[in-house]
């Protein structure tokens, strides 16, 4: 008799993430807790998806762009190319006899959800933003259900059926939970620790500001790990033996539980890393974020006293020189930082998303 798990799967599903980590990783997650379903994407050429995906699953590209502020030329060429994805995703959907469409917002959601509407079908849409995007709050309500990682974004989405699930984390992130090592870096045990986080494309302003501030930090005996992205010129202006740079570092579950203080920006995939593994936070939100969105997902661990936010233009390296100082001289602070964070924390948000989807199909 044939295995199980030899069988082809017949329940079919389309998932609609493009463009930015934010988008693709919360899908993956989402995808990895639906084994029972012949999963294939849809996405845009040239994009992280590619990447990201790989081979998992079969892909589909579309082409298709975001709206202008203002209306002109650009936009109807725009809105041409959008009604021409729309009729492609139909395609696609109608081809694949899928029974539903997942999509984490963005641009590519706009066809997603309007193809797959029109057709009859279920949209099962992620918000990971406290502020939803604008495409977000426009589609909302065609949708069947839409899954929100912070609860305050339902105030945005009042015409929507909203549900609380958290933001999915990539399942090596959560693998590493259970195992907090760094083999890698050569960090003394019990010395204060400080990661500098500006996002998947760092953060030259802020990286500047840390570097001003850092020494008084190594004076009180603390290192700082610094993620400082690809595209710093300064990225080897500072050295000291208790200062590690890096571009990137891939077990970020594993440090930010060693990490006693993140400097960081508030995109929505780092606010939730710091709440699962419970980290106290300096939150120096993207100054030219679409809406400010990174300064309303920082407000979420601020209102429970899980972080501090400064915005970056107001910021002096003085000023973050001795908040940073304040915080590590108050460790009882730091402790009630912390299980702050945690309280408001969703470790299983993939499966509650994957379980939201089962019942909308």
């Amino acid at each position: 008799m044939e295995s199980s798990l030899n069988q082809p799967k017949s329940r079919r599903l389309l998932i609609a993430a493009s463009g930015t980590g934010g988008h693709v990783f919360p899908a993956i997650a989402i995808a990895e807790q639906l084994p029972e379903f012949h999963i294939e994407w849809l996405g845009v050429p040239d994009r992280l998806e590619s990447q990201l995906v790989g081979d998992r699953y079969p892909m589909h590209k579309i082409s298709v762009a975001g709206f202008q502020q203002k209306f002109g030329l650009g936009t109807l060429k725009i809105l041409f190319r959008l009604i021409n994805s729309i009729r492609q995703v139909r395609q696609i959907i109608r081809r694949g006899k899928f029974e539903g469409v997942v999509t984490t917002g963005g641009y590519i959601s706009a066809p997603a959800i309007i193809a797959a509407r029109t057709l009859g079908l279920p949209v099962i849409l992620h918000e990971s933003n406290a502020l939803p995007g604008k495409v977000t709050r426009f589609f909302a309500p065609w949708c069947t259900v839409v899954a929100i990682g912070f609860d305050v974004a339902a105030k945005s989405l009042r015409k929507a059926k909203t549900v609380v699930v958290g933001t999915p984390v990539r399942s090596q992130f959560r693998a590493a939970l259970a195992n907090p090592e760094l083999p890698d870096l050569p960090i003394p045990s019990g010395v204060p620790l400080i990661v500098v986080v500006g996002g998947s494309q760092g953060a030259v302003a802020m990286n500047k500001l840390v570097r001003e501030a850092a020494p008084a930090w190594f004076e009180k005996g603390a290192w700082v790990v610094h993620l400082t992205g690809e595209n710093d010129p300064d990225v080897k202006s500072l050295q000291h033996p208790q200062y590690l740079a890096l571009p990137f570092y891939q077990n970020m579950a594993a440090l930010f539980q060693r990490t006693d203080l993140a400097i960081s920006r508030s995109g929505a995939g780092t606010v939730t890393e710091l709440l699962v593994t419970g980290t106290p936070a300096i939150l120096i939100p993207y100054p030219f974020a679409a809406e400010d969105h990174q300064a309303f997902n920082a407000m979420v661990m601020v209102r429970v006293g899980a972080a501090e936010m400064f915005r970056q233009a107001e910021l002096t390296a003085e000023q973050l020189q001795q908040s940073v100082l304040d915080l590590l001289n108050d460790p009882a602070r730091l402790a009630t930082m912390s299980q702050q964070a945690l309280s408001i924390a969703i470790i299983d948000s993939a499966e509650r998303t994957a379980q939201l989807v089962r019942e909308a199909l």
